[in-house]
C-alpha cells in the first residue's frame, strides 16, 4: 500500500466513529444536579453512620444469650463499610468510564 491510501483509510476510520463531547449539564439544570448529588451524599452519610450504630447494638445486646444477633451484627459491618465505599469512589468511577 502506498502512503496516500493509508491516509484515506485512516481517515475513512476516522470519520466513522461519532464525536464524544464531554458533558454539558442543560441549562438551568446545573444546580439542580449540583444540589441532587449534595442530598443523596447526606442520605448517605446519615444511613452510614445510622447502619454502623445498628451493628454496633446488635452486638452489644446479642452478647449475652443471644450469639447468632450479635454474629449479625459483626456480619453487617462490612456491608455498611461497602455501601459507603460505593459512595465514596462513585463519583472517580463514572468519571473514569466515561475518561473525563
Amino acid at each position: 500500500m502506498n502512503p496516500s491510501t493509508l491516509s484515506e483509510l485512516a481517515n475513512a476510520v476516522a470519520a466513522t466513529y461519532p464525536p464524544t463531547p464531554a458533558p454539558l449539564a442543560p441549562p438551568g439544570l446545573e444546580q439542580l444536579g449540583n444540589t441532587v448529588i449534595g442530598w443523596l451524599k447526606w442520605i448517605l452519610v446519615i444511613c452510614g453512620v445510622g447502619g454502623l450504630i445498628w451493628c454496633g447494638i446488635m452486638m452489644a445486646v446479642g452478647r449475652r444469650n443471644r450469639s447468632a444477633m450479635a454474629a449479625d451484627g459483626a456480619s453487617g459491618i462490612p456491608w455498611v463499610l461497602g455501601g459507603l465505599t460505593c459512595g465514596v469512589v462513585a463519583a472517580a468511577v463514572v468519571a473514569m468510564m466515561l475518561g473525563l
